[in-house]
């Protein structure tokens, strides 16, 4: 098995709404496989500062979502939790521990709620799923009340922002001011108004979700100067759920393992640890 290798699918890559990647191999027997996925009008390559800093034994798996930069028209007519399903079912023997980011969290845990009714509920010692979960800037609230029109108002009149932030925080060089804007600007006409309904409709069912059942261990990972996925989101979920901690990381914003790589590949790397503990 190779770096980069496609696991399925006849469609170029580009073409499929999801593809999932080796993106690195463990260099320890047994390895723990870690599957990666990104949030909305994002990729794989968020996750690369830390791929590089990953523990030994992980095996690392990056999907790309249809909610990524250019979008797959036509994802918005299925359930998230579809395509989460799809990209859990690409890798081999399926994953011990998910890692999902922003949009991608409320995704995941779309997936783990619907999982439960099939399975009677979610737990570490599940075979079938996941043994952990990390949630980088989850986008969660615990109560219907806690959104409002000015929730609305924020996100939709700040995406492009959101965007340009984004893409400020991935990319490995410096663009002028007005080209960035004009790219979000081209990445949120790709993304269109029934994507950016979609968002925020996943956003909205979270208070559904029923944590209880979600007995695994999570890791929640969030900057404290987040304005995306704000740190009393990220408080909250582990305040619902039956296991988990949550790390706000100084000076970090929604990207935190971009810009505080090594205290966050040290965060995920005791995480997965302890899972074998």
């Amino acid at each position: 098995m190779t770096t980069d290798q496609e696991v399925r699918g006849t469609a170029p890559p580009a073409e499929r709404p999801v593809t999932v990647r080796l993106v690195r191999e463990a260099t320890v027997p047994h390895p723990r496989r870690v599957l990666l996925l990104h949030g909305l009008c994002s990729s794989g390559a968020v996750w690369d500062p830390y791929v590089a800093l990953a523990d030994e034994r992980c095996e690392l798996w990056a999907a790309e979502l249809p909610w990524r930069g250019t979008g797959v028209a036509g994802w918005t007519s299925r359930p998230v939790e579809d395509w989460v399903e799809e990209a859990v079912a690409l890798v081999p023997d399926g994953p011990d521990v998910l890692v999902a980011h922003s949009f991608g969290t409320s995704t995941v845990l779309s997936w783990l709620d619907r999982r439960g009714d099939r399975d009677g509920g979610t737990d570490a010692a599940d075979t079938r799923g996941p043994r952990g979960v990390v949630l980088v800037s989850p986008l969660y609230r615990a109560e219907t009340h806690d959104f409002d029109w000015q929730s609305i108002e924020y996100y939709l009149n700040n995406f492009v922002r959101i965007l340009t932030d984004g893409m400020r925080a991935s990319m490995s060089r410096k663009l002028p001011a007005r080209h960035e804007r004009d790219i979000a600007l081209k990445v949120r006409d790709y993304m269109g108004p029934y994507g950016w309904i979609h968002f925020f409709g996943t956003y909205l069912r979270m208070p559904y979700v029923r944590t209880e059942r979600l007995r695994m261990p999570f890791l929640v990972v969030c900057g404290d100067e987040d304005r995306v996925a704000h740190p009393a989101d990220a408080e909250a979920f582990a305040k619902a759920v039956p296991d988990a901690s949550v790390h706000l990381l100084p000076g970090s914003e929604h990207f935190p393992m971009v810009t505080s790589p090594a205290l966050f590949a040290d965060l995920v790397n005791t995480f997965v640890r302890a899972l074998d503990a």
